[in-house]
């Protein structure tokens, strides 16, 4: 456990450190908050599951330094990266190449091993000095008062008691939180089991460097080049198949036969998930935030389950503190879900049509197979694949937005990164120069008077 505050009275507590949970601790903690974090397992999760971290993470690393240490541990670009939508042949039917530079100044996807970044994050958020972890203590029961949030959790040495102003649920899909709340999922349609396997490379061998959606009749399935020496298949189970089935080995190599020979890869984690898409009602109970998986699930195809969550808490890293120092009424909170949950809405839809996706294009090639009639596209469009034009989506309403209903314009979207030189003629990315608070950019001379430039 790090430092301690009088009384275990805190700003934030954040329960569950894992990647979510720990980056809220540390923004958290960089704005000045006094942070509590609490994580029911001893050690960090042994076992990959996202695999694919945005440039817009990486970018809103940079004010608190972190955006260089992450960025190391990032899969570099590799030769003919590139994602995409491939028939049962493999042939490539539309997809877009992997850029080294994003919009946002830095690689847009970047593949890592989540182990080693949850234990980076985790290590960071435990060394700050402004924040107080305890570590196999699981929360049994809180409430939320008027000024404070309640909290008892335990541990081995006992039962402890505190306090905090807010209380932000990064517990996961099955988020004690959330179900103690009594918020219920909206389920917006895909609720399909796949096998995930992953491998360690351990010989020279032919995968190429892409992230494949195979679109088989026989069998829709997805290959990910993840960080090396990493590799990644999903594979759709059929009707009637059990995960005991598909998790037996010879099931398993059988499926990785086609890719490469047994000898040159070691089976690292076998496991059958629902992949689910689904949003809570309710974000935000009087003093409590959910957060991550604990207020969304998505299916993987976009790559964006992770992402959306460490999105929820930057969103609160910026707000919490200005509520808390009295600079901004209570109400600022009330445009965390206004904004979180839209976007992340439209994500999750995304990855759903992009599942559907997967199918008709199956759907197709098995009709070119009888020589039948192809079938209508009805769920999805081509727009829902990889690199054919479809964009993040913008804040579509909180306190910046009063209403986005157009995907037109600029309202909403992200600020681009460029490099840019300052006065003095030093080249550093926008942001450097921006700074992490407001900033009013103007085209020309600034005119304001004292008043205004104090605002």
């Amino acid at each position: 456990m790090s430092s301690a505050t009088p009384n275990n009275t805190f700003d934030v507590a954040v329960v569950g450190l894992g990647p979510v949970g720990s980056l809220g601790a540390i923004l958290f903690a960089e704005a000045g908050l006094r942070v509590v974090a609490l994580e029911k397992q001893t050690d960090v999760w042994a076992l990959p599951r996202a695999v694919n971290l945005d440039g817009e993470i990486i970018r809103a690393l940079q004010p608190v330094g972190l955006a260089k240490p992450v960025q190391q541990l990032m899969q570099p670009l590799r030769p003919g990266e590139r994602a995409g939508f491939v028939n049962s042949r493999r042939e490539w039917l539309f997809g877009g190449d992997a850029r080294a530079i994003g919009s946002n100044g830095w690689q847009p996807a970047n593949m890592f091993d989540q182990p080693e970044l949850d234990a980076f994050l985790r290590k960071t958020a435990r060394c700050h000095p402004n924040v107080t972890t305890y570590i196999s203590h699981e929360v049994t029961r809180f409430s939320s008062g008027k000024e404070q949030v309640e909290i008892q959790a335990v541990g081995k040495d006992g039962e402890i008691s505190l306090s905090a102003s807010y209380l932000v649920a990064c517990d996961g899909a099955n988020s004690p939180t959330r179900k103690a709340l009594g918020i219920c999922w909206r389920d917006l349609g895909y609720d399909q089991d796949w096998l995930v396997v992953d491998v360690e490379m351990i010989r020279s061998h032919g995968l190429p460097n892409e992230v494949m959606q195979v679109c088989d009749p026989d069998r829709l399935h997805t290959f990910v080049a993840t960080k090396d020496p990493f590799r990644r298949w999903e594979f759709q189970l059929h009707a009637g198949e059990t995960a005991e089935q598909m998790l037996d080995h010879d099931t398993v190599h059988a499926l990785l036969d086609p890719w490469t020979p047994r000898d040159t890869y070691r089976l690292r984690r076998t496991a059958v998930y629902q992949f689910h898409a689904a949003v809570a009602d309710k974000w935000q109970h009087h003093r409590i935030f959910l957060a991550g998986d604990s207020a969304h699930q998505t299916p993987p195809f976009l790559g964006q389950g992770m992402n959306s969550g460490m999105r929820d808490v930057i969103n609160l890293a910026w707000k919490l503190p200005l509520v808390n120092s009295g600079c901004c009424a209570m109400e600022l909170l009330e445009t965390y879900q206004a904004e979180r949950h839209d976007h992340v809405h439209d994500l999750v839809s995304w990855a759903v049509e992009m599942g559907h996706l997967m199918q008709h294009m199956a759907d197709v090639e098995a009709a070119e197979r009888l020589a039948m009639e192809p079938p209508q596209m009805e769920r999805t469009s081509l727009k829902s694949g990889y690199g054919q034009g479809r964009e993040q989506p913008p804040i579509r309403s909180g306190i910046v937005v009063t209403e986005q209903v157009s995907n037109e314009g600029a309202t909403g979207y992200l600020l681009p990164q460029p490099v840019v030189r300052d006065g003095q003629g030093r080249e550093m990315l926008f942001d450097e120069l921006l700074g992490a608070k407001f900033v009013l950019v103007c085209n020309g001379p600034n005119t304001f008077d004292e008043d205004t430039r104090q605002c």
